[in-house]
């Protein structure tokens, strides 16, 4: 049981020193570590269910990361930029919110120089990691928001992900 209490423990624990590391990072300081032995900084800050989630995006993928919040992976864009913005995280912590997401729904990404990108969700898909991959060159600016899957699984580690796809609104 105290296994169960200690990883969402300390995913908010992890989401408050975040908090301060983006206020930082939002005032002009660069790679801001949110801890003094952290190896990622905040990126972005991602809004959704009409600000009901409000999570600071790290750089990087790796599970470490992870564990303490959403990764924005290295190899696709920054926010608002053309291509595809590639953000994944746990489905058991940050992004359980994602099994409730619908087409049309928007989502906000903030980056920390302060722009703001509004992004509508144009699907949610679910694809098996072995046979599937993302397109990250797109013609657009897209938002691709990737979790494993299944949502309720036992065991960790399956080759299923639901991917969210949201592109860009015009600003």
């Amino acid at each position: 049981m105290g296994q169960g209490a200690y990883i969402p423990a300390k995913a908010w624990l992890a989401q408050e020193l975040m908090q301060r590391a983006w206020i930082r990072s939002a005032a002009g300081e660069t790679r801001v570590a949110p801890w003094p032995w952290a190896d990622t900084w905040p990126v972005a800050r991602l809004v959704a269910m009409s600000g009901k989630v409000n999570l600071v995006v790290l750089a990087g993928g790796s599970g470490r990361t992870l564990a303490f919040g959403p990764g924005h992976l290295s190899a696709s864009v920054l926010p608002g930029e053309t291509g595809n913005t590639v953000i994944a995280g746990h489905r058991d912590t940050h992004f359980r919110f994602l099994k409730d997401v619908e087409p049309g729904e928007l989502l906000t990404l903030e980056s920390t120089n302060g722009q703001k990108f509004t992004y509508r969700i144009v699907a949610t898909d679910i694809v098996d990691s072995r046979t599937d991959s993302l397109l990250l060159d797109t013609h657009t600016a897209t938002l691709s928001l990737v979790t494993c899957y299944p949502f309720d699984a036992r065991e960790a580690g399956g080759p299923l992900r639901f991917v969210v796809t949201a592109t860009k609104l015009p600003e």
